[in-house]
């Protein structure tokens, strides 16, 4: 089963959000390196197309709820 171009970028915004996290924490990342910034630079040209900043909300929202309960 091969998963659909929104599935491939959820499952890469939901990664982005997790090593810009582990990143920000470890202070690997430029101080004015915005979340969708990072984001963006991580999406492969192909699934960008997919990636709306309601999804990317979407995602983050499910990623910070998933890892504080």
């Amino acid at each position: 089963m091969d998963l659909t171009q929104k599935e491939k970028a959820i499952a890469l915004i939901s990664n982005a959000v997790s090593v810009y996290s582990l990143y920000q924490e470890r202070g690997k990342i430029p101080q004015n390196t915005s979340m969708i910034d990072f984001i963006l630079k991580a999406i492969p040209a192909d699934i960008k197309p997919e990636i709306s900043m309601e999804l990317v909300d979407t995602v983050f929202n499910y990623v910070s709820s998933a890892h504080n309960s």
